[in-house]
């Protein structure tokens, strides 16, 4: 019997060594989870599988780190296992930024300079209050290239616990996006108009400058049409998309139709457009008030064959950004952030791939979108609170309304007013059976598959600036917050510019459960005597039975 024993014992060590042996040149996980977190997607797959060579990653996730950041940093070692997984090229490792720093605040400063935003943790433990910076961000290096990966999701009036959620749904799309940027080698061109008034490049800097990664950008000038239509348009349709950012001077048919015939021939198309001449720096005078009036840009009849209507009025909205005002004056001078019923902050609807997850955007006196029935599909992306309404125009504007308290029936039942949609389909030329205001050699009448995207604010893409230099897009230098325009919009040329790749790992769901503070607090005794208690009781039992059953077993 014992002989027999030891054979059985020896076959399953045999047994195991030959696992272990195997499972060295052998990979396999398999992901039972209802989420499917630890299957990458096919594109995922795709994109670092292109990686022939190694590709560091370091993790600025190491140290003493608050539990839900610890939780951060299991998924993102997880994500990173499964990478390296398909491509043993991929190496990571993790990293403590501060460890062994003699001079923290410095150490801080560098990293902040290089664009690594900390985050600032308060952590509650045993009654104590305290601070710690945490940096949740990756670097990633290939080939003298580095790319920055914010792995912390922020989202305004977000609980820690929904950020860290927000943030695991995002990794795969965060580091599948670096590896993209570091693996281009041709690039789609984005032309950016000029000519009818558009912003000025320094109010575009940061834009471009992020998505200048994936894509090579160049400038067409639209009022050349009048010389020489047929060269513009061939210039044109040399990029694969055109950005319009807030053009202030109407354009002439023949510049129209040579716009037609780009999106009509495929070219896809960015649209931010104010149809209303009014700005925040005209209030500031000694009335402290403007007249808000139409800006006639002459494409209405251009929209409207495509399904879409920008309408002359001012979005109203009870859910909006703050503006900064001085009162006081020389050193007693206060800066009060004050609510702007003209600036709306506009929530996702998260219902696209372009809009799933991004933190609220800033409007700034927006108009409204109609919808119109045709052949095309159509997408609502942003639209208003249900604590919103229109107001016609021409309309005097006045800070003196920021005194006056808003009477909410007012609001009742006219929100949801559209405001980024985004036109799929095939397109027909707004000059079919029109005359043509000018002869074009490759004209169509109806085109191939195509998509454009309607913005009815140009302001939405324009950064601020300090000392003359650009800031990042979204940051409101005034109130210190930052909204989503920018993740909006390079989201939108993302998918304008790519069917059926990156963007589309931003649908991905993925949910971890994070434990309740509150209850860890007052359960805390009870668990810890359990497992202590029990193992002890446990073992002391099993001493008692076996004591017994030798006594039972061996007495004479």
């Amino acid at each position: 019997m014992k002989k027999e024993f030891l054979v059985a014992i020896l076959k399953a060590l045999i047994v195991l060594v030959i696992l272990n042996v195997l499972s060295s040149y052998f990979f396999k996980r398999f992901d039972l989870t209802e989420d499917s977190r630890y299957t990458l997607s096919d594109e995922a797959y795709t994109r670092i599988n292109k990686f022939e060579t190694p590709v560091i990653i370091d993790i600025l996730l190491e140290g003493n780190l608050p539990s839900e950041f610890s939780r951060l940093k299991t998924e993102t070692n997880l994500l990173l296992q499964q990478f390296a997984s398909k491509n043993s090229n991929i190496k990571f490792d993790f990293v403590d930024p501060l460890e062994g720093s003699e001079q923290r605040e410095q150490t801080v400063a560098e990293l902040q300079q290089i664009g690594l935003t900390p985050a600032n943790v308060t952590i509650e433990e045993n009654g104590k209050v305290s601070q710690e910076l945490v940096f949740p961000w990756a670097m990633v290096n290939y080939n003298n290239k580095t790319v920055k990966v914010p792995l912390l999701k922020n989202k305004l009036g977000s609980s820690m616990e929904d950020r860290i959620n927000n943030s695991v749904q995002q990794l795969e799309y965060a580091f599948t996006d670096a590896f993209t940027k570091l693996a281009i080698t041709e690039k789609k061109r984005v032309a950016v108009l000029k000519g009818n008034g558009e912003l000025e490049d320094i109010y575009l800097t940061d834009y471009l400058s992020s998505i200048r990664e994936y894509y090579n950008i160049g400038a067409i000038t639209l009022d050349s049409v009048a010389n020489d239509a047929q060269k513009v348009f061939e210039q044109l349709k040399g990029f694969d998309l055109a950005l319009i950012a807030k053009p202030t001077e109407a354009f002439t048919e023949e510049e129209k139709y040579v716009l037609d015939q780009f999106i009509v021939n495929g070219g896809r198309s960015i649209w931010l457009i104010d149809n209303v001449a009014m700005e925040l720096d005209s209030l500031f005078n000694e009335k402290g008030s403007s007249l808000a009036i139409r800006r006639q840009l002459n494409l209405d009849d251009f929209f409207f064959k495509y399904g879409v209507r920008i309408n002359p009025v001012l979005l109203n909205d009870l859910y909006n950004t703050p503006i900064v005002l001085a009162s006081g004056e020389a050193n007693e001078s206060q800066y009060n952030p004050l609510p702007w019923a003209y600036h709306p902050m506009v929530f996702s609807k998260n219902n696209h791939p372009i809009n799933t997850n991004i933190e609220a955007s800033r409007f700034q006196f927006a108009n409204s979108i109609d919808t119109l029935s045709n052949s095309n599909k159509k997408t609502i992306l942003l639209q208003s609170s249900p604590l919103s309404k229109t107001e016609g125009t021409p309309r005097p504007i006045s800070l003196n309304l920021l005194s006056k308290q808003p009477d909410k029936e007012s609001y009742l039942n006219k929100g949801n007013l559209p405001l980024a949609v985004l036109v799929e389909g095939e397109f027909s030329s707004a000059y079919t059976n029109r005359i043509k205001p000018t002869k074009l050699n490759g004209n169509l009448e109806k085109g191939v598959r195509n998509k454009m995207l309607v913005i009815a604010d140009g302001d939405l893409i324009k950064n601020q600036l300090r000392n003359g230099k650009p800031l990042p897009l979204g940051y409101d230098k005034w109130t210190n917050n930052t909204y989503g325009n920018k993740e909006f919009l390079v989201n939108s040329i993302n998918y304008l510019l790519d069917d059926t790749g990156l963007i589309n790992i931003r649908n991905k769901k993925v949910s971890i459960p994070l434990l309740d503070t509150r209850k860890v607090q007052g359960q805390k005794s009870k668990w810890q005597l359990i497992n202590i208690g029990a193992p002890v009781i446990l073992i002391s039992l099993l001493g008692i039975c076996f004591a017994y059953y030798r006594k039972k077993r061996f007495s004479p």
